[in-house]
């Protein structure tokens, strides 16, 4: 680090490039390295020359100050203690689209940490000026500033609002159409983002007619658009009732349960979770779910997942589905699902959140099922504490 500093002073500009482009891979290596660019104290000269440089070392000096930031919330801070933040907004009024997104992508690095650093992004008046790059024509600062509008939004209601409130809905939503598949995949995040914290702020989403283009998107060949959109159903129907309802009428139900059966691992934990929340809801959207062979698909993620937080999901989700009613109880219990969630408390090896879900889950569903043939195999395994609602609804069976 001692040997690049002066180079930065160098008088030839193509050596102050090099010095910062070295100094900046080797600061993105690892946080130690990084942590050593800090403390050469070579952040504030990279900062002090950005304002009179050239394009070529301005990208070359915010890759460093991106680079650092990477790493944590306290590398992060290091650079916004420096006054990196109004010299990165003021490269985002720069001609040159190559250095707006270096700036924007810094920026985005800062933000995605924590609240507190979004805010100061935020303060510094980046909002207007990375909606106005997400309007650029050249599709790598498209997706740059879509990615940070997401990682502002994720942090609170307060933040994901000041990106609603400059517009930002209006155009994200257009893009959802877009051919390139990795501005999709931001697009798509950030408005995720921006519904996951409020009705208000959902329904913001829903009339901007990002749907059905959301809905299509889940038979995208590339799996993060498809993880992406699911991410967006599931954070709108979650709300309530009247939005569920808008999403099912769509055809969301069929489309997330076509998706579940397609894809496998984390890329379906999204669409596990959006009929969970849909069949919460009401018995009528429970229902719908199970009418579109939510509950088939949901059986076999459960034998086939390998992850138990997928499990967890997974029994989570027949838990809100059986819930509701014996018919409902009926239609969980008689494709063989009850003895698979006994299967997932009991087993040792199952997560504590997997067992806790699975035993909430089969007393869910056992205390409306009323279906005699799906509950007998569960008198021969079931320890006590199940054993119980087994034989209460036996009793109850007795009686109808």
């Amino acid at each position: 680090m001692s040997l690049l500093r002066p180079l930065l002073l160098d008088v030839v500009p193509n050596v102050q490039q090099t010095a910062a482009v070295a100094l900046g891979r080797l600061a993105n290596h690892n946080d130690d390295l990084a942590e050593a660019v800090v403390k050469g104290d070579i952040l504030p000269q990279l900062v002090h020359s950005l304002a009179n440089q050239n394009k070529f070392y301005k990208k070359a000096a915010t890759f460093v100050l991106r680079a650092v930031a990477r790493h944590s919330p306290l590398l992060a801070q290091k650079v916004v203690d420096c006054g990196a933040l109004d010299a990165l907004v003021a490269c985002l009024e720069e001609f040159d689209p190559g250095v707006k997104e270096a700036a924007a992508w810094a920026l985005g690095y800062i933000a995605r940490h924590n609240e507190e650093l979004s805010q100061a992004v935020v303060d510094a008046g980046a909002i207007p000026l990375v909606l106005l790059c997400l309007q650029e024509p050249e599709l790598s600062l498209k997706r740059i500033a879509a990615s940070v509008l997401s990682d502002i939004s994720k942090h609170s209601p307060d933040l994901a609002q000041t990106v609603v409130d400059v517009g930002a809905i209006g155009h994200l939503a257009p893009l959802v159409l877009s051919p390139d598949t990795k501005l999709k995949r931001q697009v798509f995040s950030a408005l995720s983002q921006i519904s996951k914290h409020s009705v208000d702020l959902a329904e913001r989403v829903v009339e901007a007619e990002v749907f059905p283009a959301a809905l299509t998107s889940l038979k995208d060949t590339d799996e993060y658009v498809q993880k992406n959109a699911a991410t967006l159903v599931r954070e709108i129907v979650k709300h309530t009732p009247e939005l569920a309802q808008l999403i099912v009428n769509a055809g969301g139900v069929a489309a997330i349960v076509d998706f579940i059966g397609e894809t496998k691992g984390n890329v379906r934990l999204p669409g596990i979770m959006m009929l969970g929340y849909v069949a919460a809801h009401s018995e009528v959207l429970a229902m719908a779910t199970i009418v579109s062979k939510g509950v088939l698909q949901l059986a076999e993620a459960l034998v086939d997942e390998q992850e138990d937080h997928i499990k967890a999901a997974t029994a989570w989700a027949l838990g809100q589905m059986g819930r509701h009613s014996p018919e409902h109880a009926k239609a969980v219990a008689e494709i063989n699902v009850l003895p698979k969630l006994l299967l997932c408390y009991l087993s040792t090896d199952s997560s504590e959140d997997l067992q806790l879900k699975s035993k909430k889950a089969l007393k869910n569903v056992l205390q409306k099922c009323v279906y005699l043939p799906a509950l007998e195999p569960l008198l021969k395994d079931a320890p006590p504490n199940i054993l119980k609602h087994v034989v209460a609804q036996f009793s109850k069976a007795s009686l109808i």
